[in-house]
């Protein structure tokens, strides 16, 4: 069976640009802070471009290292990669496709208006974010002698 996981290495780059960005992220939201350097108009490539508007492109950003870095943390190898670390992942994930669905079908029924275009938003990371916490959850539970779920 072919393995598509990132080298183990990667997790540790992941690890950094995920609570990084999650931290930048969540201060963007509560302080709603755009640095001017991030402005179309202040980077040379974006301005000189038809291609490009000249908004701030802080969130566009922060976007990208988050999605990058729990792809990472997720998609990485553990030091020791067998068959029930596998099983754990596949797990995880398929856990938070479904936890991540529920709470959508919650978001359409209950959220109105702007909100709900938060809430899609926020709805690009959750999966992946929900897939690290149980993941690494489930492996802190077994390192500990907790006992299988089955």
């Amino acid at each position: 069976m072919k393995n598509y996981l990132f080298p183990h290495s990667y997790k540790k780059y992941g690890w950094v640009l995920l609570v990084s960005f999650i931290i930048i992220g969540v201060l963007k939201m509560i302080f709603n802070y755009e640095p001017a350097f991030f402005e179309g108009s202040a980077i040379p490539i974006i301005r000189n471009s038809q291609y490009f508007s000249d908004n701030n492109y802080y969130d566009e950003i922060i976007s990208i290292a988050l999605i990058i870095g729990s792809v990472l943390v997720s998609f990485s190898k553990a030091e020791i990669e067998d068959e029930y670390i596998m099983k754990i992942r596949l797990e995880s994930l398929v856990w938070s496709m479904y936890l991540n669905y529920g709470l959508i079908l919650l978001a359409i029924m209950f959220v109105n208006g702007f909100a709900f275009l938060d809430v899609m938003l926020y709805n690009l990371f959750t999966p992946l974010i929900f897939m690290v916490i149980r993941f690494n959850w489930l492996l802190l539970r077994t390192r500990n002698g907790g006992k299988d779920e089955e």
